[in-house]
């Protein structure tokens, strides 16, 4: 096996968990910044709707609505008053208890975290995003087996939305704990829903590129760098790849774009130096 990719892997991974965390941080929230409906889906007479909701819910929810905006607006203390707020005025809303948890992993207090995601479970045992959440905070603690027990509850969830964001996490998950080929199963239903998440397919490349399946790895790296979310490290593991395949051509390429779009990144510096082994 080549030895350029065992540190190629290694920086694939450090890339992963930044981009993954980034991403999972922010997933107690749906595209269009509300909350998710803490159901998840699984009972139709149980939804909560605008009618339903107590003055005391719509105090909570419009708490966690500014909460989730101080969260992306890097003020996770800010946040994290507005979700006491929010508690004060509803200690029963879930979505509340999820986003406290994903402010605490980001304020790095795993107790705070864990405690607040068993609290929105306590409310609601099959909330998808708490168990998502709550086993990436398992993950990240090498609590491995527990980690995927909740992915996989998260999974079994009916007409759950985020099914690849799991199943990426999951994979994400595998791999830390070195379990590549169960990594690859749960990285490839990932891609099949969401072909174009850039962490599911450069993963997959990186994968592959362990095993010396260099055209495999080809499909995937390429249609990342063929589009706007070719990053430093994608384009590296390109160069790479394409090298294996004797494509100096292609491999020359996405090196003048690494200097040209990321010239001050230590991918182009060591393509300037031809160091193929970093």
């Amino acid at each position: 096996m080549s030895k350029a990719f065992p540190t190629a892997h290694e920086t694939a991974m450090r890339t992963l968990f930044a981009v993954a965390a980034a991403f999972l941080l922010a997933s107690c929230a749906t595209k269009d910044g509300a909350p998710p409906i803490p159901s998840g889906g699984t009972n139709a007479s149980a939804i909560m709707t605008e009618s339903d909701e107590t003055n005391a819910r719509k105090r909570a929810k419009l708490r966690v609505e500014l909460a989730i905006g101080y969260f992306q607006q890097g003020q996770p203390t800010v946040a994290l008053d507005e979700i006491k707020q929010a508690l004060a005025a509803d200690p029963t809303f879930p979505d509340a208890y999820i986003l406290r948890g994903v402010v605490y992993m980001r304020l790095d207090d795993p107790a705070g975290a864990e405690d607040s995601f068993r609290r929105a479970l306590a409310l609601n045992p099959r909330e998808p995003n708490a168990l998502h959440n709550y086993g990436w905070l398992l993950c990240q603690q090498n609590r491995f087996a527990d980690a995927q027990q909740q992915f996989t509850a998260a999974l079994s969830v009916p007409n759950y939305t985020d099914r690849a964001k799991t199943l990426m996490t999951q994979g994400v998950c595998q791999l830390k704990a070195g379990q590549r080929a169960e990594a690859e199963r749960s990285l490839t239903q990932a891609y099949e829903i969401d072909a174009g998440n850039p962490v599911i397919g450069y993963n997959l490349a990186s994968i592959l590129a362990q095993r010396e399946e260099w055209t495999r790895a080809q499909f995937y790296i390429r249609r990342i760098n063929n589009s706007p979310s070719a990053s430093a490290e994608t384009l590296w593991l390109g160069i790479k790849i394409e090298r294996q395949l004797n494509n100096r051509e292609a491999a020359s390429q996405l090196g003048a774009q690494l200097q040209r779009r990321f010239p001050q990144s230590r991918e182009a510096l060591a393509f300037e130096r031809g160091n193929f082994n970093d």
